[in-house]
């Protein structure tokens, strides 16, 4: 398995990048450089995730004891139908964006008149010489390709079903401490209660900062490839294509490329939205009734919610649906200037 992912991981984008310009024409080297920067950038993410696994677990057992918190009936049914919901809603678009991709992407290769490679690149071994080399070639394409597509599904479903959880446990401690006070249990009790929720608090925010220092890189290098990739595909579309399966090929990754960022850029929305209201949803328990140490926590609890929670990619931009959109125009302005030099 690890040699299978050497293989894939660093073979795969290098016999890309060694055919890079080294084409019979110019939409081949076109071809060749949107699926190179897009293993490369898979492969580096890869590697990044790779080295982070130790933050991995943390965020795995932080998790486990935020979801010891859920005992209500009303968590419960919140924590098992919409947070579960929201998860598979999730895998499902990136299921279907990493299968239209990889089907429409066989279909136009399996169906050309032509003998050619899977895409343009750059073999040890002259793989026109015959039918073996060139069987072995393709086969060598074919599987990586889904290989690096596995990986891809893996490294760009972690970070939006991650905070989508984290946005779920913030609801989730919304609603626990709101309903403070508002049973039969002593002050003693309420107190208890409230100085849990603070821990529940502090877990959260160690939590997204953790979940901050996973992703931060890994998604500088997907918004810089989705802009790059968004500019080739509308480019290849417009100038380039040669069959109408090819043309369905390009118009399923263009439509792709974007949805792929889609999710964490809306839940990096939700984050920031969420942590900002926990501020106000405290004072929505039966505080008044409570002792001067309830209010005295009340007030910690309401500080720490005044943290500022914005998810950073890289350091530099911002994990947020405005991100979302200034990729979008990145991107056509990156076409605009190919188009004018053109």
């Amino acid at each position: 398995m690890l040699n299978m992912s050497i293989l894939v991981t660093v073979c795969y984008p290098l016999h890309l990048a060694l055919a890079l310009f080294r084409n019979s024409s110019l939409a081949g080297d076109i071809k060749n450089l949107a699926v190179c920067v897009t293993c490369i950038a898979c492969s580096l993410k890869f590697v990044i995730y790779t080295r982070k696994l130790r933050i991995v677990r943390a965020i795995e057992q932080t998790f486990a004891a935020l979801d010891a918190r859920v005992q209500s009936e009303l968590e419960r049914k919140y924590y098992f139908t919409t947070m579960r919901r929201s998860v598979r809603n999730i895998l499902y678009l990136f299921l279907c964006l990493y299968a239209a991709v990889g089907v429409t992407a066989e279909l136009a290769f399996l169906l050309r008149e032509e003998r050619s490679l899977l895409y343009p690149a750059r073999f040890p071994f002259d793989w026109r010489a015959s039918k073996r080399n060139f069987f072995a070639a393709n086969i060598y394409q074919i599987v990586g390709i889904f290989y690096q597509l596995l990986q891809n599904f893996v490294d760009d479903s972690f970070p939006p079903i991650t905070s989508c959880l984290l946005a779920g446990h913030i609801k989730l401690l919304g609603m626990r401490i709101a309903r403070i006070g508002y049973d039969a249990a002593d002050v003693e009790e309420h107190e208890k209660e409230l100085v849990q929720c603070i821990k529940d608090q502090k877990n959260l925010y160690r939590l997204f900062d953790l979940l901050q220092e996973v992703i931060s890189l890994p998604m500088l290098i997907q918004f810089t490839v989705t802009a790059f990739n968004i500019c080739v595909a509308m480019i290849v579309l417009l100038f380039y294509i040669d069959t109408p399966l090819e043309r369905l090929y390009y118009l399923t990754y263009f439509l792709a490329m974007p949805l792929q960022i889609f999710p964490i850029c809306y839940y990096g929305s939700s984050l920031q939205q969420l942590f900002g209201q926990l501020q106000y949803e405290v004072f929505r328990c039966n505080w008044p009734d409570q002792t001067r140490r309830f209010k005295r926590e009340m007030i910690l609890f309401t500080e720490r919610a005044l943290k500022e929670t914005t998810a950073m990619a890289g350091g530099m931009i911002r994990i947020h649906l405005d991100t979302f959109f200034s990729t979008l125009k990145g991107a056509y302005s990156l076409f605009a200037v190919i188009m004018k030099a053109k």
